[in-house]
């Protein structure tokens, strides 16, 4: 039967609101139990999925990338009508492309993309509330950019863990090929891409950014931090609900990791 294992590689978006990050835990919800949960309603199989990025409790995702094998003969044009049918509200295939057996979402993916997005405005929006941080007060964007600018490259980026998870990361040099401020309105958003991330590194660089931003800390103070190479220096964290993971990129396109094409 094992010779008959396709591999089935999906786009999904999810509101991370109401869930404890992406990975399966015991008596909590996740998005990878809702996935395997409708997996098992469409094709009767108790399959385990893999998330190119595993998002915090709280974390949302446009463009989450996860793979799973299957023997269904579903078509690959049914799979995302089919989980879609399953899967509550708040979590969406997007697309599904039947990709090489040995293609590994994780290893193979050459850049992650998130956004955090800050609402700088004196009064709260109940309705972006659930997918924005409110800062009050005049930021300073230009600042706030100067300083990303320092993140880009590659750095050993121990300031922005903490204690706690320290323990368990083999390095933390990570190298950056993006990151910037813009500001539309009263939305500021942080945009980075890197090959991967520290747990927290980016919701702690926020935290860093705002503080530049609200003239608390200067840049070369931010330079500091980066450069002590502390756990725990950086932040504070930034809440859970302003990141979203954008984008998982690969050397080529999806749909063009399936062998038989």
């Amino acid at each position: 039967m094992a010779e008959n294992l396709s591999r089935i590689v999906l786009i999904i978006e999810y509101d991370g609101t109401e869930y404890c990050g992406f990975q399966y835990q015991v008596n909590a919800p996740t998005i990878q139990d809702e996935l395997e949960k409708a997996i098992f309603k469409l094709t009767g199989e108790q399959i385990r999925v893999v998330a190119a990025s595993r998002t915090d409790t709280g974390v949302h995702a446009r463009g989450q990338v996860v793979s799973f094998k299957t023997g269904s003969a579903i078509k690959i044009e049914n799979i995302v009508r089919g989980l879609n049918y399953y899967l509550p509200q708040d979590i969406a295939v997007k697309a599904a492309y039947k990709v090489n057996s040995n293609f590994n979402v994780q290893r193979e993916a050459v850049s992650r993309q998130y956004h955090y997005y800050i609402w700088n405005c004196d009064t709260r929006s109940p309705i972006k509330r659930k997918y924005t941080y409110l800062v009050d007060g005049e930021l300073d964007i230009e600042a706030m950019n100067n300083a990303s600018r320092l993140l880009v490259g590659k750095h050993d980026f121990a300031s922005f863990v903490t204690d706690i998870n320290r323990a368990s990361i083999k390095s933390t040099e990570r190298t950056v090929f993006e990151a910037r401020v813009t500001k539309k309105g009263k939305l500021v958003i942080f945009d980075i891409i890197a090959r991967s991330f520290l747990p927290h590194q980016v919701r702690n660089t926020v935290g860093s950014l705002i503080k530049v931003g609200q003239k608390k800390i200067s840049v070369e103070d931010f330079q500091s931090i980066m450069e002590a190479k502390k756990p725990g220096l950086a932040g504070p964290t930034a809440p859970a609900r302003g990141l979203f993971l954008m984008q998982v990129s690969y050397p080529r396109p999806l749909g063009e990791y399936d062998e038989n094409l």
